[in-house]
Order: structure tokens, then C-alpha cells, then sequence
């Protein structure tokens, strides 16, 4: 129990960080970014101006939201990346790409981007870090204030948005457009229409659109691009040309280079006449002819790339001084994009990149999974251990990538992304490659109990026994350590087992070069429950030492909680609320934001306000555990309980009958699941028996807020319809569609935008 002590890895080095003009904050070893997506694409010589167009970027014409929206091969990037060359505004620049479809790793890059214009905040990165934080109830609002605080205008770009088809990536971006400071742009370009309520936006005139007419060259624009290309026509030649391309730029682009390789204009006219068929035939046929056998090997073995540089792509052909061909090619403007900064590294355009990859399906076929294996071994040999492993997924190396996994969780997890190590996790599971490694079962367990997600935490965990129970395997004395951890987190089979467990955790452990707080916590809590509260407290006292001294903050506070709930139990109020703020001190040093302890640590704190009259601060402590409950669920299932009588009992103290009366529910839930939790039993009998002989009012209000209203209450903050917040929740229409009945009326609203209001006045969510 407790994510910051997860097994060690190899320090991996940091990518650069975009410089910015404001105040750089420090910045946590566990964010490695790719620099290059945070700076628009260098100008190639020869790029066509667009005044034109530029005209209608200028400032005073421009309206906040800006969507430009085309088939590629028409300019879009090249168009924005003028723009930002011009100079008379500050860009904060995020290139798009497919395994930006995790929430974190999205607005992470967009909050970069933001603080190299100017600060933002260390309360945003915080909640980006923060495992259990919301993204849409803490996260966005938080990013989405920092952006609409911005005093100096930014024009904020993200490019290739329509490879986003993650809904809460989606809605982030929604959001976002309603903070768009004055005098400030947000700017999406992609292939589809944006993930935007455009209706409202143009009603609202906050919407300027730029598509495929916009795009489209004029006859000078055409003139000009051959112009620098060295072809020379005549004013009639350019006029048929372009009257066939129908103005396409890339469709012009390589006509040019037909014409330059001495192919005929009446050739040219008919095969670049607007289809991407005759423009793809023609890559295939003439171009690629035209260049040596080589760089023809070149340019399709190297298409399996993302990014290219010469180091890369001399790993991936296995031919020292290949390198020297992708600057031959890049001299050759041959539909390579710059991508900036140190290192030589490009892209080749969109369009030029399809074809190559499948001609060389067609072509080499089993030479593909070859050449992503040696981009993977390149790219792990060179510290980029994220595009190692998706090379390896790619190439179908299934061990490969289970052993990247392991080295890239604790920094992925550290920077709160779950939903990327969901995607590597399920992956490796439908290819059977997750029991062959017996730590990734043990931390996706984990993952899943401190996320807020019991069903996984226990699938994740049969997985776990089915090993320990024998199956052929070597042990691995690390990961049987952490199993018996795990079983006693979980406890599914009664405290005494926990108690076994935890015991046997706490002598493994011992063994490890590194002895670690969280076998010691389990084990007081597991000799509290089963009676021996003196045995307890040796136990917590230790882990309390053992996680101050390691800078295991998290696992220090839920010790200082326990202790606190024994000192009150013996009647030592003080001690209690000593040790009470110590876990919120504590909690707030580990920098996890909300976190599945966090209701356990406010109920300490609550109770301590309330016995000394605070009644403000009882409230404070009140609603920020209503708003990380749900991430306590079963999974842990005596924190659970203990939580949840802690809260009761303020409830109580206050005369809410009905908060208290939820709460007594959701024990009553989890001892269903998990009945043999000690002497949590007897209290909630208690706690039972003193609701039922209290009187007074129990019209269920804000406080009365179930565990699956909270969890679904920050997507009603969204765009999302209420099918799409199923379809997120994996849940049922008609139940979101109760729930969320539910929740208006306990909140007193009417809409979901007065309940997101009145959920903020409670501070139920961020905004």
C-alpha cells in the first residue's frame, strides 16, 4: 500500500525543455517530454508566402477559437508555422500525435507549452502528477483558469488534433475554448472538424474557420511555388496547371518535382488532377524511379519511423554512413519536414509517409517487424524508453516491451499516466505477456487500488496468485515479496490472513537491499483489527520512522492516521490531533494531490475540528473527502470502512442524518464484499444501531452525495453527453441518467450547469 514506494529503476535522461520567457519552475525528474512536438516545424527554402491567408490570422480580424481543417498535402502546418515566424504574437506550439490519447499526457504538453510563454502554476503540474486526480474535475479547470489568467496574448496551436479519439482528450480541448483569454487564440488543426461545440462558437462569433477553399493555392500562389522549385512557365502553362490541381499544394509540389526530373507539363496536368490515387500512383511510379536504388531502400525502410535522424536511421538500415542519405534527401526538400532543434531530426510529410509504408508492406513485408526491432534497440540504447517500447509494440515483441514496461512505470506512473500504462498493460495482456512477469501483475494491481478501480485491483491480483500457487516458474524473491503485499492490501480473506501476510511481507522485505514503510503499515493495521492495538502501534510507529526517513510521505500519513484513530479511541484528543496534522503535512509532501488517503487523512482532521468546535474547518475537511471517496472503494477495504465511520461520526456530530446514512450504505457495501474485516465489524454494528435511534430531519443533501454520484460529478463539468459519461464510466445509460437525477436533487439544481456551479461552491470541484 502506497505508490511511492514502488520497486526502483534506472534513472533515465530527461528530454530538453522547450525555453520559455517567463520563470522556469523546477521540474520533477520524472517528466520526460519530446521537445520537438513542443516547437512548430522549421520553414523549408521555397515555402509559398500566403499573405493572403496570413491576412486572415492578423490580429484584429482573428476571433479566439481558430479551426483550420484540410486533407493533408494542403499547408496547414506550413500555414501556422508562417504565422509563427512573423513574429507579432508569442506561440505556444503542441504537435499531436497518437500516444497523446491519455488526458495526462496531453494537457501535460499543453501546460509546457503554456509555462514556456509565461508561468502557469505549480498547482496545474501537481494535479497532472497526482494518480487519483480528476482530469475533468481538477485537472482541466485548473489548466483551463491558468490559460484564461494569461495576461500577455499567447496564440496556442495544437496540430494534427484529429488523431485525438480519447473522449476526456476530447472534451479537455472543448473546454479549453471557452478560457481563451482576450487578445489570446486557440488554434486546432487536423484532417476532421475539432472536437468543438462549433455550433455554439459560431453563434457566439468566437469561431474563425479555415478549410480546404482558404487552403487551396490562387494562380500567383501556384506561380510562385514552381517559381522556387526552378520551374519556368509560361503565365498559360501555370494556368492549365494549376486549373488540373485544382490549387492542391501538394499536388502542385510534385508536379514541380516531376517538371524539375524532366517529365512533360501535359503529363504532369493529367496525373496530379486533384486525386490522392494519381498523386500516390505517381510517388510510387515516377518519383521513387527517379531516385537511386539506394535512397529508394532508404526511403521506404526508414518509413517505419516516426521521427528520423541519422544515428536512427543508420541502426534501423544496419549501414553506417546511411545517415548521409537522409541529408542528401533533406538537401533535396523531398517531402521531409525539420522538426527543430538539436540532433537533425525529421518527419517525413504525411501523405509521402503512407505510401512508403505500404509499398514496403507489399514490397518486404517481414522486413517491417525487423526494422522496428532495431528502432527499438536504438531508441532504448539512446534513453528514449517510451519510443522503444512502441517500437517494440509494433514489431509484436512481446517480452521486449513487458521488460520496457517494467523500467518505464515508476516515471510514467509518477507523472500520473494511467491511462498510457492501461493502454501497455492491456496490450501486453491479450498477447499473454503479463504472467511471464511477475512484478507487472503486483503493480497493476496497485495502480488500480490507489486509481480507484476494485474490480481491476482484483483481476490483476488472481493473475498474481495464480503464480504464487506454482506454475513451473523460477521465483523471483522481489515480486513474491510484493505479492504478499499485495494480498494483505487487498484483504479478501480476513484480517488474520492479512495479518499472515503482511507478516510474511514485513520478513521478505527485510531481505531487500531496501527496507520499505508499506509491509510495516499493513501489519499495524492487520494487528489492530485483529485486537492488539499495542502491537499495532509498535508497527506504525516503525513505518511512520521507516517513510520520513525514506521520503515515503504517503504511506508516513495513512501510520500518523492509523495512530491518530488510536489515540482518539483511548480518549487522547490532543495526541489525535497532533498526529492528525501531521498526516496532512505529510499527505501534502508526498505532491500527490487528491489521492485514495486523502479521505482517511480528512476524517482525522474532521474529527479533530469538530471536538474542538471549528466548525469551518470540520466542513473544509468535510467536503475535500466527499470529493475523493470514490477512489476508496473495496480494494483496500478496511481504509474503506474505517474512512467512512471516521466521517459518519462527524456527520453525526453535525446532526446530519442523511450524510451519515450514505455512508453507512457504502459500509455496508463493503462488508459485504469483504466480511471479515476484525473490529471494523463491531463499530459499524455500533454506528448502526446509534443511526437507528437518532431523530431528526434526513432530506438528503449535498452531503448525502453517493460514492457514483462524486465519481460521475466532474464529467458533468465536460461536453460529454450523458451516453458518452456512460460509455467513459462503463456504465449504463439509464444509469448515469439516475444518478445523475440524483445528484440535481440533492444538489438543488435544475441543469447540469447549475450543479457544476454548486459543486464548486461546496468545492466538491475545482473552478
Amino acid at each position: 500500500m502506497g505508490e511511492s514506494d514502488t520497486p526502483p529503476r534506472n534513472d533515465q535522461p530527461r528530454a530538453s525543455r522547450p525555453r520559455g520567457r517567463g520563470q522556469r519552475r523546477a521540474s520533477s525528474p520524472a517528466v520526460v517530454l519530446v521537445a520537438t512536438k513542443l516547437r512548430h516545424p522549421v520553414l523549408r527554402p521555397g515555402a509559398v508566402a500566403r499573405p493572403r491567408l496570413l491576412d486572415m490570422l492578423a490580429p484584429g480580424h482573428l476571433r479566439p477559437v481558430v479551426s483550420v481543417v484540410a486533407p493533408p498535402g494542403f499547408g496547414k502546418t506550413t500555414l501556422l508555422a508562417q504565422w509563427a515566424e512573423r513574429g507579432d504574437l508569442v506561440f505556444a506550439w503542441v504537435s499531436v500525435e497518437e500516444p497523446d490519447n491519455d488526458p495526462k499526457v496531453l494537457l501535460r504538453y499543453i501546460a509546457e507549452a503554456l509555462n514556456a510563454v509565461a508561468p502557469i502554476g505549480e498547482e496545474v503540474f501537481a494535479a497532472l502528477a497526482s494518480p487519483g486526480s480528476s482530469v475533468p474535475g481538477t485537472v482541466v479547470p485548473r489548466l483551463a483558469a491558468a490559460f484564461a489568467a494569461m495576461t500577455a496574448p499567447v496564440v496556442l496551436v495544437l496540430d494534427d488534433v484529429h488523431v485525438l479519439h480519447n473522449r476526456q482528450c476530447r472534451a479537455a480541448l472543448s473546454a479549453l475554448a471557452d478560457h481563451v483569454p482576450p487578445g489570446s487564440h486557440l488554434v486546432l488543426a487536423g484532417r476532421a472538424q475539432p472536437p468543438l461545440r462549433l455550433a455554439r462558437l459560431r453563434a457566439e462569433a468566437r469561431l474563425t474557420e479555415i478549410g480546404i477553399a482558404d487552403l487551396v493555392l490562387s494562380a500567383a500562389e501556384a506561380a510562385s511555388l514552381l517559381r522556387a522549385a526552378g520551374i519556368a512557365l509560361g503565365e498559360y502553362e501555370v494556368a492549365e496547371l494549376h486549373r488540373h490541381t485544382e490549387g492542391w499544394p501538394a499536388a502542385l509540389y510534385l508536379a514541380a518535382l516531376h517538371l524539375r526530373e524532366g517529365g512533360s507539363l501535359p503529363r504532369a496536368a493529367v496525373t496530379f488532377g486533384g486525386a490522392n490515387r494519381l498523386v500516390s500512383d505517381y510517388l510510387e511510379a515516377e518519383l521513387l524511379s527517379r531516385v537511386s536504388p539506394w535512397q529508394r531502400q532508404f526511403l521506404t525502410r526508414t518509413a517505419v519511423l516516426e521521427r528520423l535522424s541519422e544515428p536512427l536511421c543508420e541502426a534501423v538500415l544496419d549501414a553506417p554512413g546511411a545517415g548521409a542519405t537522409l541529408a542528401d534527401l533533406s538537401r533535396s526538400n523531398l517531402l521531409l519536414v525539420p522538426l527543430g532543434g538539436q540532433g537533425g531530426w525529421y518527419r517525413y510529410h504525411h501523405l509521402f509517409r503512407d505510401m512508403l509504408l505500404a509499398g514496403l508492406h507489399r514490397a518486404e513485408p517481414e522486413l517491417v517487424p525487423v526494422l522496428r526491432r532495431r528502432a527499438a534497440h536504438w531508441c532504448a540504447q539512446n534513453g528514449l524508453g517510451e519510443e522503444a517500447l512502441e517500437y517494440s509494440m509494433a514489431a509484436g515483441e512481446v517480452d521486449a516491451a513487458a521488460g520496457l514496461l517494467l523500467q518505464l512505470w515508476p516515471p510514467t506512473y509518477a507523472q500520473g499516466r494511467i491511462t498510457t500504462l492501461d493502454r501497455w498493460v492491456r496490450w501486453l495482456e491479450e498477447r499473454g505477456g503479463i504472467e511471464g512477469h511477475p512484478m507487472l501483475p503486483v503493480l497493476a494491481s496497485l495502480m488500480a487500488i490507489v486509481t480507484g478501480r476494485p474490480a481491476d485491483a482484483d483481476h490483476w491480483a488472481d493473475v498474481v496468485d495464480r503464480r504464487q500457487r506454482g506454475d513451473g516458474r523460477p521465483d523471483d524473491p522481489a515480486a513474491t515479496a510484493w505479492a504478499y503485499l499485495l494480498r494483505a492490501d487487498l484483504c479478501r480473506h480476513g484480517v488474520e490472513q492479512m495479518r499472515a501476510d503482511s507478516g510474511e511481507a514485513v520478513r521478505r522485505f527485510a531481505a531487500e537491499p531496501t527496507v520499505l514503510p508499506s509491509p510495516l503499515l499493513c501489519q499495524g493495521i492487520a494487528r489492530i483489527l485483529c485486537g492488539d492495538p499495542e502491537g499495532g502501534n509498535a508497527s506504525l510507529e516503525e513505518a511512520v520512522r521507516l517513510g520520513d526517513d525514506a521520503g515515503v510521505h504517503e504511506v508516513a500519513a495513512a501510520a500518523r492516521c492509523e495512530r491518530a484513530l488510536l489515540a482518539a479511541a483511548r480518549g487522547d484528543s490532543a495526541g489525535a490531533e497532533v498526529l492528525a496534522e501531521q498526516a496532512r503535512i505529510a499527505l501534502r509532501q508526498a505532491g500527490t494531490g487528491d489521492s485514495y488517503l486523502t479521505p482517511l487523512v480528512c476524517a482525522t482532521q474532521a474529527r479533530a475540528a469538530l471536538h474542538r468546535g471549528d466548525g469551518a474547518g470540520t466542513r473544509r475537511a468535510l467536503a475535500r473527502a466527499q470529493r475523493t471517496r470514490h477512489l476508496l472503494g473495496y480494494a483496500v477495504p478496511y481504509l474503506a470502512v474505517q474512512a467512512r465511520i471516521e466521517l459518519a461520526r462527524v456527520h453525526l456530530g453535525l446532526a446530519d442524518l442523511a450524510g451519515a446514512r450514505t455512508l453507512l450504505r457504502e459500509i455496508d457495501d463493503v462488508l459485504r464484499r469483504r466480511p471479515g474485516l476484525g473490529t471494523l465489524v463491531g463499530q459499524a454494528r455500533a454506528l448502526r444501531a446509534r443511526l437507528a435511534g437518532e431523530r431528526g430531519p434526513v432530506t438528503p443533501g449535498a452531503s448525502a452525495l453517493t460514492a457514483a454520484e462524486l465519481r460521475l460529478l466532474p464529467l458533468l463539468a465536460t461536453h460529454l453527453s450523458l451516453a458518452e459519461i456512460a460509455a467513459e464510466l462503463a456504465i449504463s445509460h439509464n444509469t448515469v441518467k439516475s444518478q445523475t437525477a440524483s445528484l440535481y436533487r440533492k444538489l438543488m439544481a435544475t441543469s447540469r450547469e447549475e450543479a457544476v456551479a454548486r459543486s464548486r461552491e461546496l468545492s466538491l470541484l475545482d473552478g
